[in-house]
C-alpha cells in the first residue's frame, strides 16, 4: 500500500498541526488547521493536484482500455479466428509462456524493474518517473494475456509518477514532503473509478495512512480532489470513446433480506476460511519471490539477472499450467481463472446457480494458486483475483443450512478484500460499493466479516512468522 506519512509541510507552507491540547508552555503553540490550509503552499498544492487529476486519468483510461481490448482479443477473438468456440484448456500455456518471456527483461533491464512484485502489496514510496515505461510495459505483457493479478498496483506507480512530473526534480529535493502527497493525488486519481467508485480509492488512502486529526485531513483533501476529478475524464471520456475500462463491478447481484442468526453462525467462519485462502496465497507468493529474485526471508543472495530471467518464465508457466488444470477438471473455459477475475466476478455473481459447488471449488484452488505464483514473480496487483477467490468460496458454502447465496457473497467479497490489504473500512467500503442496491441490508455481516478477517488474518500471520522464526533458530543452531 502506499504509505504517504508526511503532509505538505515544509518550504514555504506552514508546519503540520499537531495534536490539540497539552502542549508544553515553552513551546510555541502548533497553527490551527485553518492557518494551513489557507497557506500558499497548500493551497498551490490542491491546485496542482486538481490539474495532474486531469492527465494522469486520461493516461489511466488509455491504459485500462488498451489492457482491456488486448485481453479481449487474445481470449476471445483470437481463438474464434483459429476455428475455436472459446479458448482451449492449453491456451494459458502459450499465453502464460510469452507473457513470461515479454516480462523477463523488463524486471532485469529496465529502470524501477517492472514495478514492485504484487506480494509486497500495492506498493511503496511513489514510483519516480523514469520508472512509468517499465511499470506499464511490464503490466501490459502480463495482464492482458492471462496473469492472475490486477491492474491496481501498476495505474497506482503510474499515477504518482506521473503526477511528480507537475514538479520540477530539484523542487523535489528541496520539499520532499511533496513526493509522498503528491504521488499519493495521482494514485488516487488513477484508480478513480478502477475500483468502481471513486471513494473507495479516496477511503484506501484514509485507512493506508495511518494518521489521524489535522494531518490526516491535510494529505487526504489532495486525493479527494485528484480522484473526483479523475472520475469525471473516466465516466465523460468513457462515454465519448465507447471504450469499457472493466472496473471492478457487479452488473447484478442475488436477492437478499436482512441477516438473520444463521448468517452470522456461518459467516464466521466462511470469513475465516477465505482469509486462510487469501493468506496461504500470499505465504506462496512470499517464498516463490524468494525463488526468482532471493530475498532476506531465508538470507539468500540475490538472483542473478538471468536466472531471474529464467524463473521468471517457469513461474509465468506454472501460472498457465493451474489456469489449464481449471479447465480440464471442469469442462469450462480457462478464461474464468485466468485474468484479474472481472468478469467471472460479475457472471459469478449474476448467475450463481449456473455454478456447481464442484466448479467453484475448482476455481478456488487453482485460482489462488495460480494467484500465489503470480504474486511473487509477474507484475500486477493483488486485490482483484483475491476478490474472486473470495466469491468463489462465499458462493459455495452458500448453500449450507441457514446461509444463503447473498450473505455467502457478502462475506466473501468483505473477508478478501480485508485479508489481502489488511484495511478493513476500505474493504467494507468496496464491498459495499460492489453489493449495490443489496449493501444496506447486508452491511452489519460485512462489518462483522471485515472484523473477523482482520483479525484471523493478522492471528494466521503470526503464527506463520513464529514458525519461520523458529526454523531459522534452528537452521541456524545446525549451522
Amino acid at each position: 500500500m502506499p504509505e504517504p506519512s508526511a503532509g505538505p509541510s515544509g518550504g514555504d507552507t506552514a508546519p503540520m498541526p499537531g495534536p490539540v491540547g497539552g502542549a508544553a508552555p515553552e513551546q510555541s503553540p502548533a497553527p490551527a488547521l485553518r492557518d494551513v490550509l489557507l497557506t500558499k503552499g497548500y493551497l498551490g498544492l490542491l491546485l496542482i493536484s486538481a490539474l495532474v487529476g486531469v492527465p494522469v486519468s486520461l493516461a489511466a483510461f488509455w491504459f485500462v482500455g488498451l489492457e482491456h481490448e488486448l485481453q479481449h482479443w487474445i481470449w476471445e477473438s483470437l481463438p474464434e479466428a483459429l476455428g475455436h468456440e472459446r479458448a482451449p484448456w492449453w491456451w494459458p500455456l502459450p499465453a502464460l509462456l510469452l507473457a513470461g518471456l515479454l516480462l523477463a527483461p523488463i524486471v532485469t533491464r529496465l529502470p524501477g524493474r517492472g514495478g514492485h512484485v504484487p506480494v509486497d502489496g500495492l506498493g511503496g514510496p511513489p514510483a519516480p518517473p523514469k520508472a512509468v515505461p517499465g511499470v506499464v510495459l511490464a503490466a501490459l505483457a502480463c495482464l492482458p494475456l492471462g496473469a492472475v493479478l490486477g491492474p491496481e498496483a501498476p495505474l497506482m506507480a503510474m499515477g504518482g509518477g506521473l503526477a511528480l512530473l507537475a514538479v520540477r526534480p530539484a523542487r523535489r529535493a528541496a520539499r520532499p514532503q511533496l513526493v509522498p502527497v503528491l504521488g499519493a493525488a495521482g494514485s488516487t486519481a488513477a484508480i478513480s473509478t478502477i475500483f468502481g467508485s471513486p471513494l473507495v480509492a479516496a477511503v484506501m488512502m484514509i485507512e493506508a495512512a495511518g494518521l489521524g486529526g489535522p494531518r490526516l485531513l491535510l494529505l487526504i483533501m489532495p486525493c479527494l480532489l485528484a480522484s473526483g476529478v479523475g472520475a469525471l475524464v473516466f465516466t465523460g471520456f468513457g462515454h465519448w470513446t465507447g471504450l469499457s475500462i472493466g472496473a471492478l463491478s457487479l452488473p447484478s447481484v442475488p436477492p437478499s433480506g436482512v441477516p438473520d442468526p444463521g448468517d452470522f453462525l456461518w459467516g464466521v467462519p466462511v470469513a475465516v476460511a477465505v482469509t486462510v485462502v487469501c493468506v496461504a496465497g500470499q505465504t506462496l507468493g512470499r517464498r516463490v519471490k524468494v525463488f526468482t529474485v532471493g530475498g532476506p526471508e531465508r538470507a539468500e543472495e540475490p538472483r542473478s539477472a538471468r536466472r531471474t530471467a529464467v524463473r521468471t518464465v517457469v513461474c509465468a508457466v506454472a501460472v498457465g499450467a493451474c489456469i489449464a488444470a481449471y479447465a480440464l477438471l471442469t469442462g469450462r473455459s480457462p478464461e474464468e481463472a485466468a485474468l484479474s477475475g472481472q468478469a467471472t466476478l460479475g457472471t459469478l455473481a449474476a448467475d450463481p446457480a449456473a455454478w456447481p459447488v464442484s466448479a467453484l471449488l475448482a476455481l478456488t484452488l487453482c485460482k489462488a494458486a495460480a494467484w500465489g505464483i503470480a504474486l511473487g514473480s509477474l507484475r500486477g496487483g493483488p486485490i482483484f483475483p483475491a476478490v474472486l477467490i473470495g466469491a468463489a468460496v462465499g458462493l459455495a458454502c452458500g448453500p449450507l443450512p441457514g446461509f444463503g447465496t447473498a450473505p455467502g457473497l457478502a462475506v466473501g467479497l468483505a473477508a478478501a478484500s480485508t485479508a489481502v490489504t489488511r484495511l478493513p473500512v476500505t474493504s467494507t467500503v468496496l464491498a459495499t460499493a460492489l453489493l449495490g442496491a443489496q449493501s444496506p441490508e447486508l452491511l452489519p455481516l460485512l462489518l462483522v466479516t471485515a472484523v473477523t478477517s482482520f483479525v484471523a488474518g493478522e492471528l494466521v500471520r503470526g503464527a506463520g512468522a513464529r514458525r519461520a522464526h523458529r526454523a531459522a533458530a534452528a537452521h541456524a543452531r545446525l549451522g
